[in-house]
């Protein structure tokens, strides 16, 4: 008789909960649906960016009904890892409890910049890119 593996539970923490951690937690349901259940959270929530939901869509993945959601305990409670995305989200991240993996990935931000749409859209598809890597390296762990 086989028995069935407890899902590996990811929290996703960034500061807006809008970039970052939404494509991480759109691709790991995606990718790694039978072996994880994700989940994100901001410091400061912002909502989800436009920009995300469209280079994700180009991804094949839609995160629209995704939800930006503020951090709190029992998502720390309940995560097997913590997964940071940003230097202040890892600065200033409550003390996780014990049990709960902490990694960092230290992605930068595409919200930060000007440019025309299509420079925009780039620095997202760039960070959707190192996004879908840190993702499928973990699965593979």
């Amino acid at each position: 008789m086989k028995t069935q593996r407890a899902k590996r539970k990811v929290l996703f923490l960034c500061t807006g909960n809008s970039v970052r951690s939404q494509m991480a937690e759109g691709f790991l349901r995606t990718l790694g649906g039978d072996r994880f259940e994700a989940k994100s959270a901001g410091t400061a929530p912002a909502g989800i960016n436009a920009y995300s939901i469209a280079v994700m869509k180009e991804a094949g993945i839609d995160i629209s009904d995704q939800s930006s959601d503020g951090l709190e305990r029992q998502m720390l409670d309940w995560a097997d890892l913590l997964i940071t995305l940003c230097g202040d989200a890892r600065d200033n991240c409550p003390v996780v409890p014990p049990g709960v993996e902490k990694k960092h990935w230290p992605l930068e931000d595409p919200l930060h910049g000007d440019g025309t749409e299509e420079e925009i859209l780039k620095r997202f598809r760039k960070t959707r890119d190192l996004v879908k890597k840190y993702v499928e390296d973990l699965i593979a762990e």
